[in-house]
């Protein structure tokens, strides 16, 4: 009974940021539930391949982010939609930084700019400017070395530019 209670607070502690990683990912609602919850199931199946000397946040991320790659290979590629620019103009048009957004808020961002992004490109961007982390946790999560984390940010920062020119945001 007591690893389930321990398991339960580990769920409750890091659940919203699986999900929050998921969002970003996928655009998708349903589909960042269902990663969490696999993402869950999987750290009780293997947990005892956890290695100590890695922060668990990073190994829960990188399960999750193998999960989003996943799903992302198999759904169809994600479309904007018209009413996702409203949604970026209204974000932009916030010079104080104050707009909380909402999931289907950063759904349609993630729609938006994301577009033209490969999988890994979608990964490192999240990871890196979405969700704060460094580099090196980064390449710890994704396994990719410094060189290919650093040149898929860039790629994918020079992408969500172009995209947001195309726009009309310089």
């Amino acid at each position: 009974m007591g690893d389930r209670e321990a398991f339960r607070r580990v769920v409750e502690a890091h659940q919203r940021m699986v999900f929050s990683l998921a969002l970003k990912m996928l655009a998708d609602e349903a589909e960042a539930e269902d990663v969490v919850q696999e993402t869950f199931i999987r750290v009780w199946q293997n947990f005892g391949r956890y290695n100590p000397q890695l922060k668990f946040s990073t190994w829960l991320y990188s399960i999750a982010s193998r999960l989003c790659i996943d799903r992302l290979k198999k759904m169809r590629r994600i479309v904007a939609l018209p009413d996702d620019e409203i949604v970026l103009q209204r974000f932009a048009s916030d010079a104080d930084g104050h707009t909380a957004l909402e999931n289907k808020e950063w759904v349609a961002l993630v729609r938006l700019l994301a577009d033209g992004l490969s999988a890994k490109q979608k990964l490192v961007f999240t990871l890196c400017q979405l969700e704060g982390l460094t580099s090196d946790e980064a390449e710890q999560i994704t396994g990719l070395s410094a060189r290919q984390v650093k040149s898929n940010l860039y790629a994918a920062r020079q992408t969500i530019r172009e995209r947001l020119k195309k726009l009309g945001y310089e």
